[in-house]
């Protein structure tokens, strides 16, 4: 199992079971590839273009006073299928490009060559209006309340700003009188923001956008690194983690704050295995290299700001500590010794910022407001909704409520469990540490009542740097493919209207069948079943 890199030069180490050695891309599949990227640059143009008309746009949208360009938000069923039809296409090509980037494949796509397809896609989604959802208009109230001298753990951008506010009236209205879950630093950031563009919503939401891109250019950073020491591909786990139709559609467009959190967690990993030496289970390990504490206590530092942004990040201080304690002795004593390590600099650095920012600690108690949504899409409530639907239908009453606090926090419990064994069995030598921080991770969101396509991404990308076989990876792109439809451009679940996404979901259909038809003819291999894998 890998732990880290030696501590000669300055190049990472490879895993002792890494990946055998791969060619480079012959002149018949770099057209390909370029086909690839073309056509997911068109698709990220067509989402761009129905952003105009179908996205999450703030109530006075800017847009509105564009000629030409207003049309858009005059057709929304028309925006919905064009943004449908860029979905789609990003979607395929995404896929379409996951095979040059199979493990064990004679020829691969280099790191630089996806790191370029992947910033082509992303380019047309980073000045188009918030797609998918409307957080990031709490995100601006709430970093406005803060840059004002108010407490956002107290109270909701309606009461502290007012309901006339140009920047509550883009809130939506169910978080209008929340307060704020999100960490210090998070909200601190964001009132430097605020203190900048003052109450222009679209600067406010392109600087805030640019702060999530800050996450994704973190994980794109951290990620191959990552995967070299584990033993996966460094493409394959781009591919899979910064190409993700998730990041695309979720972090970059809708620009959510999990990017900077994850982005924050992976590069502290990466910071903090950085002079830790390579071990298998059994060998002895080494003298401690130059730098090695200092880097472990860098590397915990940085995951701790993550924590400061979302709180998830916070579990990857305990996989952490795994790793350093194998990498010590591997004795009880040395996890014992990691996890006070990890401990003392999670508390001085979470007291400083807490107490830097003016915050105080009461964002712990409003950890529980996202626990307001019921997400269709969370086992854990659609569980609650059939217990309340059962109940009624038994003449028990509508117990729905009563049972959602019941469901949350069985799930919260089995979710811990699953962690507490995973921290466990990687100390033992049966998981490398980050598998199992991705399959922690994983739980937690799953098991959230309110959990949403984006919250994936926490388990998806960890994952992503470590687990190289080609079952994780065919059921990470199917899952990851098919939530990346689950929410509309919107951000709405068009009550009443199902009948509008259905028709724009039709009319993308047609246009995505007619672009892989060009595909076809230009380059027919990539709709052809590739070769088997070398093994």
């Amino acid at each position: 199992m890998v732990v880290g890199e030696p501590d000669t030069g300055e190049r990472p180490a490879a895993s002792p079971v890494g990946p055998p050695a791969t060619g480079p891309l012959e002149k018949n599949e770099l057209r390909a590839l370029d086909v690839i990227r073309r056509f997911g640059t068109v698709g990220a143009l067509f989402l761009a273009l129905g952003s105009l008309g179908a996205g999450a746009a703030p109530v006075l949208n800017p847009v509105q006073d564009i000629p030409v360009l207003r049309l858009f938000s005059r057709i929304p069923t028309v925006s919905l299928a064009i943004a449908f039809t860029g979905m789609g296409m990003l979607v395929i090509g995404w896929l379409m490009l996951g095979r040059f980037a199979r493990p064990g494949r004679a020829r691969l796509v280099s790191r630089a060559q996806l790191t370029r397809t992947l910033v082509m896609w992303l380019t047309p989604l980073m000045f188009i209006p918030p797609l998918f959802s409307r957080d990031v208009y709490s995100y601006l109230a709430q970093s406005e309340i803060v840059h004002r001298g108010m407490d956002p753990y107290a109270l909701g951008p309606a009461q502290a700003l007012g309901v006339g506010d140009p920047l509550t009236s883009g809130v939506s209205n169910m978080w209008r009188e929340t307060p704020a879950p999100y960490g210090p630093l998070f909200l601190k950031l964001g009132s430097w923001i605020s203190g900048i563009v003052g109450d222009d919503i679209v600067a406010g939401v392109l600087l805030q956008r640019a702060m999530a891109l800050v996450g994704v250019v973190l994980i794109i950073w951290a990620l191959p690194r990552l995967a070299r020491r584990f033993g996966v591909e460094p493409a394959t786990a781009l591919w899979l983690g910064a190409a993700n139709p998730l990041v695309l559609f979720h972090l970059v467009a809708g620009a959510h704050n999990e990017a900077l959190g994850i982005g924050l967690m992976v590069a502290g990993l990466e910071l903090g295995i950085r002079r830790l030496p390579v071990r298998v289970a059994g060998d002895t390990p080494p003298p401690l290299a130059r730098g090695e504490i200092l880097f472990i206590v860098l590397g915990a530092v940085v995951i701790t700001l993550g924590a400061a942004v979302k709180i998830n990040a916070m579990i990857a201080l305990g996989f952490f500590g795994v790793m350093i304690a194998r990498r010590w002795h591997g004795r009880l004593a040395d996890l014992l010794k990691a996890c006070a390590l990890m401990s003392a600099v999670f508390a001085v650095v979470m007291v400083a910022l807490c107490y830097g920012t003016g915050l105080g600690f009461g964002w712990v108690g409003a950890l529980g407001t996202p626990g307001l949504v019921r997400s269709w899409i969370s086992p854990t409530a659609e569980l609650a909704n059939l217990g309340g639907v059962l109940g009624i239908a038994l003449g028990l009453g509508n117990h729905t409520d009563a049972l959602v606090s019941i469901v949350q926090t069985a799930g919260t419990i089995v979710a811990a469990l699953i962690t507490l064994k995973f921290l466990w069995d990687s100390f033992r030598w049966r998981y490398r540490p980050i598998i199992g921080l991705g399959v922690s991770l994983g739980a937690f969101m799953m098991l959230h009542v309110a959990m949403q396509p984006w919250w994936l991404l926490w388990a998806v990308i960890p994952l992503a740097a470590a687990a190289g076989t080609s079952r994780f990876r065919v059921a990470a792109m199917i899952v990851s493919a098919v939530v990346a439809f689950l929410v509309a451009p919107p951000g709405s679940s068009f009550d009443g209207r199902a009948y509008v996404p259905l028709q724009a979901y039709l009319a993308a259909l047609v246009v995505v069948v007619i672009a892989l038809l060009v595909v076809r003819r230009t380059a027919p291999m990539l709709l052809k079943r590739d070769a088997k894998p070398v093994t």
